[in-house]
C-alpha cells in the first residue's frame, strides 16, 4: 500500500459542474482511502447556476466525509481556492479543478516527494486543451516569469499538494486567475520549496470552460499589478 499521509483535506473548485461533480466525488472516495489514513472531501460552489450547489448538498448529505462550501455568487476562481484553503481541516491540502480531467489516482505520484519540498505540484505532461488555451497559458507563463521571477513549469496545473503549516504562512487574496502565481510567489519569499511531479490530463467531457474569458483576464492584469507593487 502507498505510503499513507496522517491525514489530507481535498478540496474541488466549482463553478457550473453539475456534470462531473458526482463522478468526481465517487472517484475521490475509492481513492483517498488508499492516500491518506484520515480524509475529508470539500466541494467549493462558487455560485453555480446550473444545479451544481444543489448536488453537492445531495452529496454531502449521503456521504459524511465530504463538505460543501457555498459562495451565493460567482466570486472566482481565487475566491473559492481560499475558500478552500480555510476549510480544510487536516494536516496536509490537496486540491484539483472539478472539470474532471485529472486522475485523482494519481496523488500517490505526489506523496513520495513531499520529503524533499514544502509544496508538490503537479505538471501536465501534454496538456488536453483546445490550443488558444494552450496559447493563452504560454503568454501567461512568460508574463509572470517576467514580471514576478517565478519560474515554474506548469503555473496553473489544478493538481498541487501542501500542508496546511504553509497555507497559515501565508495572506493570500487574488479572488481571480493569478491565485496560483500569487500562492507560488509568496511561498518562495517566505522560502518554501516546492518540487514539479508530471501528472496526466484529460480533455473536459462535460461542462463549459470559463477561464480563458475577456473579464478574467481583465481581472488577472489588475490583480497582478497590485501584487507586484505589494498591495495584495
Amino acid at each position: 500500500m502507498t505510503d499513507r499521509l496522517p491525514s489530507l483535506s481535498v478540496f474541488f473548485p466549482c463553478h457550473n459542474e453539475v456534470d462531473n461533480l458526482a463522478r468526481l466525488v465517487e472517484q475521490a472516495r475509492k481513492v483517498l482511502p488508499q492516500v491518506a489514513k484520515q480524509w475529508e472531501v470539500i466541494i467549493v460552489d462558487d455560485g453555480s447556476s446550473d444545479g451544481t450547489g444543489p448536488l453537492a448538498d445531495q452529496l454531502a448529505a449521503t456521504y459524511p466525509e465530504v463538505r460543501v462550501v457555498h459562495h451565493p455568487q460567482n466570486r472566482g476562481y481565487g475566491a473559492a481556492l481560499q475558500s478552500g484553503f480555510a476549510a480544510a481541516q487536516h494536516e496536509y491540502v490537496f486540491f484539483t479543478d472539478g472539470d474532471g480531467q485529472f486522475d485523482l489516482g494519481e496523488i500517490a505520484l505526489l506523496l513520495p516527494w513531499r520529503r524533499q519540498a514544502d509544496l508538490v505540484l503537479g505538471y501536465r505532461l501534454r496538456r488536453a486543451d483546445p490550443l488558444h488555451r494552450r496559447l493563452y497559458a504560454l503568454l501567461y507563463k512568460l508574463l509572470i516569469r517576467v514580471v514576478l521571477g517565478l519560474r515554474v513549469r506548469d503555473l496553473d496545473c489544478a493538481f498541487k499538494l501542501l500542508p496546511r503549516r504553509v497555507l497559515a504562512a501565508l495572506s493570500l487574496h487574488s479572488n481571480g486567475a493569478l491565485i496560483s502565481a500569487e500562492l507560488l510567489f509568496k511561498a518562495k519569499r517566505a522560502g518554501f520549496t516546492w518540487v514539479e511531479v508530471g501528472v496526466h490530463h484529460y480533455p473536459r467531457t462535460a461542462g463549459v470552460q470559463s477561464g480563458g474569458s475577456p473579464r478574467v483576464i481583465l481581472r488577472m492584469f489588475r490583480e497582478l499589478w497590485r501584487l507586484r507593487r505589494g498591495r495584495i
